[in-house]
Order: C-alpha cells, then sequence, then structure tokens
C-alpha cells in the first residue's frame, strides 16, 4: 500500500509540474503578444493595409479582370503576371492616396477597423452572390428593413468576417503609431502621397492601353473593388437622398382627368395593382417552355399572362420607382424618376382613391403623400409570426379597407413574394411542394436543386395567393367592376452561372434577374364599361413587354386621360373602344 501510495503521490507532482509548464508557457507566449508593440509610422500602416485590401480582399475583383483574358476579348498582355502585377501597384496606390488624404493620427485606427469589416463583408457577398457594390445596390442595402437585412447575416458572413477581418483588426491594435510634430508629418505625407502618385503613374503607364480598354468595356468591374465600391456607393446614396429630401416632387400629370366612361359607370371600379417581388419568367408555370408547374390555380383562372416582359431594374430600389414613372428604362434617368411624382400621384389627382398596401419595405417613394397601409400581425396570428406576414394578410388588409368605402378605389397590393435568400419562409408548409427544399438563410447550405426547390415553392404560393385575390374580385362584381394588374419588379439568379439573388448592374445581368412575370384579369363588367376587347389583348400579350408600358397601360385601362400618356406604350390602346 505504501509503494502504490508512493507511485500516486509521484504521478501527482509530476501531473502538477506539467500543468504549471504548459501554463507558464501559455503564459510566456501570451506575455510576449502583450509585449510586442511594434512602432511604425503613419505612411507604413496605412500603405500595409492598402496592400491587405488588394491582395485579401478583392479575390472577385481579380476573378472579374482577368477574365476577359480567357474569353479573347482583351490583349494579350491581360492574361499576364506582368498585368495583374501591374494593376495592383495602381490599385494600391489609389487606396493609399486616398487613405492617406483622409487619415491622420487621430483617425487612423478607427477609420481602419471600420474598412477592414466592409471590405471583407462586401467581399463575402460579391464572391457568393455575385453581388456588385453600385449605388443601386447600397441604396437597395440601405432601404431594407431590419427582417430582410437579418437574413443576410449568416455563419458563412461570421466565418469570413473572423478569417478575413480579425487578423488584421488584431494586429493593428498591437501596432503604436508614431508621433510626429504636426509640421514633419505634413510634410512627409505629402512627400509620401507625391511618390506614390508616381509609382502609380509610371504602373500604370505600362498596361494603359488594355486597362482603359477593359474599364470601358465593363465599367461595372470597378464596383468589385473593396473596401472602396462599396464607401463610394455608399456616400452617393447618402448625398444623393439627402438632396432629395429637401426639395419638391416635381408634378405629373396636372392635367389628368377622368374620361367619358365614368360618368356612365353603374357601379364603382376596384383596380389591384400587385407589385410582386423576385418572381422570374423562366419559372412561371403559364410561360411557354417552363416544365414546372408552379401556376396551377392561375391555370384555371381567365388570366391574360405576358410571357416576354422585361423589368426596369434589377432590385427594389430601382425597378418600383421606374415602374411607377413615365420615364421607364428607355429615357431612365434615376435622379428624374425619384424627384418626380408617380402614376399614383396621377390617378390620385384624377380623382381616384389611391391605396398602397405594403407587406414589404416601402414603397421606395412612389406612394409619397398617399394613404398607405400594412397587414396588421396580431389580427393575423395565422398568417404572421410577429416578425413577418405572409402575403395572404394582403388581401385579408385589402377586404378590409373596402368597408369603409364605397367610392372607386387603386389598390397597390406590395409582396413579399420570393424575396431571398430564405425563400423558405415565404411560402405555409402545405405548399412545400418541391421536394428537398432548401431551410436555410445560408444559400452555400443548399444544393442548386433544393434552392430552385424551396424557390419554386414560393412562386407556388403566389400562384396561391393572387389566385385568391382574384376569386375575392369575382365574388364582389356585383358591387364593383373589378381588375387586376401583376407584374413582379426583377427576378432572381438561382445559381446559374455561379449567380445568386440579384441586384447586378442591368448592363450585364442575365435574363433571370430581367426577365419577370406580367399578367392581367378583367370581370366582364370592367371589360364591357372600359371597351376592352380581352381576345385582342391575349394577342397583344404574345408580344415583347416591359415595365416601360406599365405607367401608360394602367391609364389606358382606367381611363384617365393626360398628356403624359404615351398611346404607343399603352398594351390595350388597339384593344379598346
Amino acid at each position: 500500500m505504501t509503494a502504490v501510495a508512493g507511485v500516486q503521490a509521484w504521478r501527482t507532482v509530476d501531473e502538477r509540474t506539467v500543468q504549471s509548464l504548459q501554463a507558464d508557457e501559455r503564459a510566456g507566449v501570451l506575455g510576449r503578444w502583450r509585449s510586442w508593440r511594434p512602432s511604425l509610422s503613419a505612411e507604413t500602416v496605412l500603405l500595409l493595409a492598402s496592400l491587405y485590401f488588394t491582395l485579401v480582399c478583392n479575390g472577385p475583383f481579380w476573378r472579374a479582370l482577368l477574365a476577359g483574358h480567357a474569353a479573347g476579348e482583351t490583349a494579350a498582355s491581360v492574361g499576364n503576371g506582368s498585368y495583374a502585377i501591374a494593376v495592383g501597384v495602381v490599385l494600391t496606390v489609389v487606396q493609399f492616396v486616398l487613405l492617406a488624404v483622409l487619415a491622420n493620427r487621430w483617425t487612423l485606427k478607427p477609420v481602419l477597423v471600420l474598412l477592414v469589416l466592409v471590405a471583407a463583408a462586401s467581399s463575402h457577398f460579391s464572391a457568393r452572390y455575385g453581388v456588385y457594390m453600385d449605388p443601386s445596390m447600397l441604396r437597395n442595402a440601405v432601404a431594407t428593413d431590419v427582417a430582410e437585412a437579418s437574413e443576410l447575416l449568416s455563419w458563412a458572413l461570421l466565418v469570413q468576417l473572423a478569417v478575413v477581418g480579425l487578423p488584421p483588426l488584431l494586429l493593428l491594435q498591437r501596432v503604436r503609431v508614431r508621433q510626429r510634430p504636426i509640421g514633419r508629418a505634413m510634410l512627409i505625407r505629402l512627400g509620401t502621397i507625391v511618390l506614390a502618385v508616381l509609382v502609380g503613374a509610371g504602373a500604370l503607364g505600362t498596361v494603359f492601353k488594355d486597362f482603359a480598354g477593359q474599364m470601358r468595356r465593363h465599367k461595372e468591374v470597378r464596383y468589385l473593388v473593396a473596401p472602396a465600391s462599396a464607401i463610394y456607393s455608399l456616400g452617393r446614396v447618402l448625398t444623393k437622398d439627402a438632396q432629395a429630401a429637401h426639395r419638391p416632387r416635381t408634378p405629373v400629370g396636372v392635367d389628368a382627368h377622368l374620361g367619358a366612361s365614368w360618368p356612365q359607370a353603374r357601379r364603382p371600379a376596384l383596380f389591384v395593382i400587385v407589385v410582386g417581388e423576385t418572381a422570374r419568367a423562366a419559372d412561371w408555370g403559364l410561360n411557354p417552355g417552363v416544365s414546372r408547374n408552379t401556376t396551377p390555380e392561375l391555370a384555371t383562372r381567365d388570366v391574360i399572362n405576358f410571357p416576354q416582359v422585361s423589368s426596369c431594374g434589377t432590385n427594389t430600389e430601382v425597378s418600383v420607382p421606374c415602374l411607377f414613372s413615365p420615364q421607364g428604362r428607355r429615357n431612365y434617368d434615376e435622379d428624374a424618376i425619384r424627384s418626380s411624382e408617380s402614376l399614383l400621384h396621377v390617378l390620385a389627382r384624377a380623382g381616384l382613391r389611391v391605396v398602397w398596401n405594403d407587406n414589404q419595405s416601402g414603397c421606395k417613394g412612389v406612394c409619397d403623400g398617399l394613404e398607405t397601409v400594412r397587414p396588421d400581425p396580431a389580427a393575423l396570428p395565422g398568417l404572421c409570426n410577429g416578425e413577418r406576414c405572409l402575403d395572404e394578410a394582403l388581401v385579408d388588409r385589402a377586404q378590409g379597407l373596402l368597408q369603409d368605402t364605397k367610392g372607386n378605389l387603386v389598390l397597390v397590393l406590395h409582396q413579399l413574394g420570393n424575396h431571398g435568400p430564405a425563400y423558405f419562409k415565404r411560402y405555409p408548409a402545405t405548399f412545400r411542394q418541391f421536394t428537398p427544399a432548401c431551410e436555410s438563410e445560408d444559400l452555400s447550405a443548399c444544393t442548386r436543386e433544393e434552392i430552385a426547390n424551396a424557390y419554386d415553392n414560393a412562386l407556388r404560393y403566389t400562384d396561391h395567393v393572387l389566385a385568391s385575390t382574384i376569386d375575392w374580385l369575382e365574388r364582389i362584381a356585383t358591387e364593383y367592376d373589378t381588375a387586376l394588374l401583376y407584374v413582379s419588379d426583377h427576378g432572381e439568379s438561382l445559381g446559374e452561372n455561379g449567380l445568386f439573388l440579384h441586384g447586378m448592374p442591368y448592363a450585364i445581368a442575365p435574363d433571370e434577374q430581367t426577365q419577370v412575370p406580367m399578367l392581367m384579369w378583367f370581370s366582364q363588367a370592367y371589360a364591357q364599361r372600359t371597351g376592352l376587347n380581352l381576345a385582342c389583348l391575349r394577342k397583344r400579350a404574345q408580344a415583347p413587354a416591359a415595365h416601360d408600358n406599365v405607367f401608360h397601360t394602367v391609364l389606358g385601362l382606367l381611363d384617365v386621360e393626360t398628356t403624359v400618356r404615351d398611346e404607343a406604350l399603352d398594351l390595350s390602346a388597339n384593344c379598346r373602344g
């Protein structure tokens, strides 16, 4: 027993010794880290940060820049190492000069912390979803609500921030920035900027022809530069929005009035405009060539489907204001569209009651000053979870609106539709028809098939919502002359060519993001009061159309006379009378 006890005591002492040594080692490593405080000049820190942005955070930019060589669209030097090195030098110099102008001894570390996080996040979204950080995308991000934004906060993003963003932040925390007299510091800063510009100019001169040609052909590539593109675009958005907030909207259709059909009508009119979200034509079951039946209910309703419709933009912030404007895509002018009244203001000026019923992140300015409502989550526990409501809540809210009015009404239903990446949250469990379906907000956790199934389930639910709305309009056709127009704001990429979600610059956006479903439905009484030949309109529907047509077509269908209506863009013009 004594021997055994001795052995146990020896083992205990030995284990304690090992633990003590391990603790000393850990303390030594931690102590060395704590004592490591390199002293660097501000210019050196800024140069290292610029190199970090160029080499670590700009993978999407480099892939897009060098892709042209493989396609044979640029000179041969585009694909070799010297071209990449020269462009890398230019990119580093540009970032260094900008940082050198903006950052001083007091703001250097806070500015770099912010830029590192922005660079890591924007690189993540560009690489994973094919997102370009242009002003329209940043406006879309700024205008979104908390629920939408939270769906993009995936574990993959957190990993990206930890792997890419955390190491430079830890290093930055340990660095001591040398302090110099202000006069000397300014001279050194100016000298380094001049030297950097000379180096950058020399590097640019070696590849100017190729680089300039690429930038002319593919201007959108600049919006992949992290973090500069995100900061620039955000600044531009905030500046423009601040300017717009202080100026009144330009009136549109000041001469608008109801046409000759109105005095003869026996019933008030109820015209419903459904603004869809992220529905793409490629998966719309009513369209020719679509193999999956995502619209079984609408297929049994007497709807007029438009299979070839182009959107005005690739995100809500662009498409919705453009959809309700007279300019459209053909005369697109963002400032003019955002500073002018919309189609809804023209209808209200003509004497119609206009109500915007929203299940998303607002009307993007098109309903400013007009009546707006939202579904009440507390009143609809079966359709709402406290965070979001399913789109059927819009129909319930719309039915409630008719209880306090018997007059003419234009009702806009703004759907949540197929808004990604959480497609599985857009439909109830009973519509989980296509399986297996992705049930994660992180699309990288799902296969393309699972993503497409979840998306199509959500589209199948939109089919149900629209069919239910039409059924309601039919039920009240003895009280109102009813009509419905549905059109999606933009489409969606579901992995084609490595792209997901939407928001690509319009010039290079794939058809999946710009081709959208659109349909119309009319009660018999509504068609009669407007002299609408449905067979004629059904034939017209087979020809190409666009968001550009909506403004003028709605005015025509509602018989609102105004000089801003362009008959050539009114899809119904040749089918009335």
